[in-house]
């Protein structure tokens, strides 16, 4: 009932008349909370999915009249990309975006594309669901926005102490839902003082919006500078040869570790040094220069879990 008044409520403005459809497993937080304790607490239609596949989705959302969808970044963008002129989605309400950080050019591209508000938000099994998320009322591209009625969240160092507004570091949340792990290491490091650390690095600026940075594990260090992955992914995304990218740090012998990124190719664009080289010249364009990818691999699919979320520690893997 708590994540269902606190988000279901006060940020989708849930209604007996909303049709749920969404990609994410029951067995999922974001799946249980989006198609069974959302629906179930305001009466609302929960629309289950055998096959989650973008175009699936779009033909669920078409036949069923789904005004609310929930899945990851990923999905919405493979979505875009599978909408055709004939696409019928005047009965959507609201796109859903969990799982992973919802990068600033999908939010736009899938604005352009449907006239539809997407709203991103984070969220924890931990936690039992999103916990800070944008609203309606004020989305913006790449950030996450206000924490959700009855959370409080802080950005915090190592020693639990609170950050300046600007600064990165580890976000600390509290609040009615939480969960502590027994007879297991990860309890010390995931709950402290009352508070729970996620595990993500995030900033919260002067407006008091909270932004993604990275996940704590995938903060990427090359030469003394701190390289946060998900902004190298908007950079390459915003490029339209780019369908899927994933970035994540591998060791390096001068700079103790470079940027990676690993790259699905739009349809038609072939891989290869000129390509190699078109994208790191476009992330130099875009954000620092430092930060660009020295590495660079092309491949046709990236790891993901049964939610959409890219597994950046299979990469990690096969280096």
């Amino acid at each position: 009932l708590i994540i269902a008044d606190g988000y279901a409520r006060d940020v989708l403005q849930v209604t007996t008349e909303d049709i749920f459809v969404g990609s994410p497993p029951i067995a999922f937080t974001f799946g249980l909370g989006g198609l069974a304790i959302f629906p179930l607490r305001f009466g609302a239609t929960a629309t289950l999915l055998e096959h989650a596949s973008p175009a699936n989705m779009i033909e669920i959302i078409e036949k069923y009249g789904a005004t609310i969808v929930f899945t990851a970044p990923t999905a919405y963008r493979a979505m875009i990309a599978a909408l055709d002129e004939g696409a019928n989605l005047s009965s959507l309400r609201i796109a859903v975006s969990a799982g992973e950080t919802l990068p600033a050019p999908v939010f736009e591209a899938w604005v352009q594309r449907t006239g539809k508000p997407i709203v991103d938000g984070i969220g924890a099994t931990e936690m039992l669901h999103i916990f800070i998320s944008n609203r309606l009322d004020d989305l913006a591209p790449g950030r996450t926005g206000h924490p959700v009625a009855g959370y409080e969240a802080r950005i915090v160092d190592a020693d639990m102490n609170e950050l300046p507004r600007g600064e990165v570091g580890r976000l600390a949340v509290r609040g009615p839902t939480g969960c502590r792990y027994l007879n297991d290491p990860r309890q010390k490091d995931y709950v402290r003082d009352g508070w729970n650390l996620t595990g993500d690095s995030f900033i919260q600026d002067e407006d008091g919006y909270f932004h993604f940075a990275a996940r704590s594990d995938d903060m990427i260090v090359s030469a003394g500078y701190n390289i946060a992955g998900p902004e190298v992914e908007a950079a390459l995304l915003c490029h339209p040869d780019v369908r899927e990218c994933a970035v994540i740090g591998i060791p390096d012998v001068d700079r103790g570790q470079i940027v990676e990124a690993h790259v699905v190719l739009s349809d038609g664009i072939e891989p290869g040094e000129l390509e190699r080289k078109l994208l790191q010249d476009h992330v130099k364009a875009t954000i620092a220069p430092y930060k660009y990818p020295r590495s660079i691999k092309f491949t046709d699919a990236l790891p993901k879990t049964q939610t959409g979320k890219i597994q950046r520690f299979r990469l990690k893997v096969k280096q």
